[in-house]
């Protein structure tokens, strides 16, 4: 029988078996749109913010993806400044530069020209060492549409638990 050579430990994992850990989650957002597509995307950092997100402080709320110039910026993500930092803390409002391959950013710039597209945020997580964004496009939901998505989910609730009991 032929032995199957096993890499040696120190070697590191491939890309698609790094951990995830996922830091921050918007939930606002499915509420808010209907999420029609996703890409996930680098974001550019600087060192103080990655300890800051490395201790799973950041809030995606009233987050929002824009295109500006063929490049695709994240406003409004909140990363509190790093406890142990100098006076060259980062700003925590500050606008950050989010890393897409650019046929994934025209396909973007494409869809987003329509009138009631926004791109959001849902996930900001770690992939190994690096720190990933999932940004979503989403149309806006009406009020009505809100009230339908809510009676189903309480509609298939209520079967799960007849489901259950039976």
């Amino acid at each position: 029988m032929a032995s199957v050579r096993q890499p040696p430990p120190t070697a590191r994992p491939p890309r698609a078996a790094r951990p995830v850990r996922v830091i921050a989650r918007n939930p606002r957002a499915r509420h808010d749109y209907e999420i029609l597509e996703r890409w996930e995307a680098g974001v550019v950092l600087s060192g103080t913010e990655v300890k800051a997100l490395r201790g799973g402080r950041a809030s995606l709320v009233g987050a929002f993806a824009r295109v500006k110039h063929g490049e695709v910026w994240l406003e409004g993500l909140h990363v509190p400044p790093y406890d142990a930092g100098n006076i060259h803390n980062h700003d925590p409002l500050r606008t950050r530069k989010l890393l897409m391959h650019r046929r994934e950013i025209r396909r973007l710039i494409g869809t987003i020209e329509q009138r009631g597209y926004a791109l959001v945020p849902l996930e900001l997580y770690f992939k190994g060492p690096n720190v990933k964004v999932v940004v979503a496009l989403g149309r806006g939901k009406k009020e009505h549409d809100r009230r339908e998505d809510i009676k189903k989910r309480d509609a298939e609730r209520e079967m799960a638990r007849t489901v259950r009991r039976r």
